[in-house]
């Protein structure tokens, strides 16, 4: 049908005249309320991102010369984070002479990751990026 018939039905029906496909040849129009139909998409957009999971970075800060006590509690802090569904970034920062210990320093972060096997991986592996070596680990994908 022509747009102007089509136009004039949608005056008299009291409903907006809406191109669904412009492209296509000939344009795809529908009648309707275009104001409700606004409104319902948001309303479905809202619900959608209602039940989207953001995810925050939670850091954790070691230092090389941690004693056992101290490390399991910021393994515990750690693992907390990882069931929360946070990624966790855990650094350590060297200071001073400590920048000639840096492989100290990975071996303490491996056994960070290995301790926090059970509820997260390794996203980004121990680097050392100026005084400080950070990594990243994110939750193990539940099922």
């Amino acid at each position: 049908m022509s747009a102007k018939e089509a136009l004039s039905l949608a005056e008299k029906s009291n409903l907006d005249l809406v191109k669904i496909a412009p492209g296509a040849n000939p344009p795809v129009c529908k009648i309707m309320d275009y104001g409700k139909f606004r409104f319902e998409q948001a309303k479905r957009e809202k619900e959608a991102k209602k039940n989207q999971k953001v995810m925050d970075i939670k850091e954790v800060r070691l230092s090389l010369n941690i004693d056992t006590g101290d490390f399991n509690t910021k393994v515990n802090h750690a693992l907390r984070f990882l069931r929360d569904g946070d990624k966790v970034k855990v650094s350590i920062r060297f200071r001073g002479r400590e920048m000639a210990h840096a492989e100290n320093g990975k071996v303490i972060m491996q056994r960070f990751a290995e301790a926090c096997a059970e509820n997260g991986t390794v996203e980004k592996a121990a680097k050392l990026e100026g005084r400080s070596m950070l990594m990243f680990l994110v939750p193990k994908a539940s099922k």
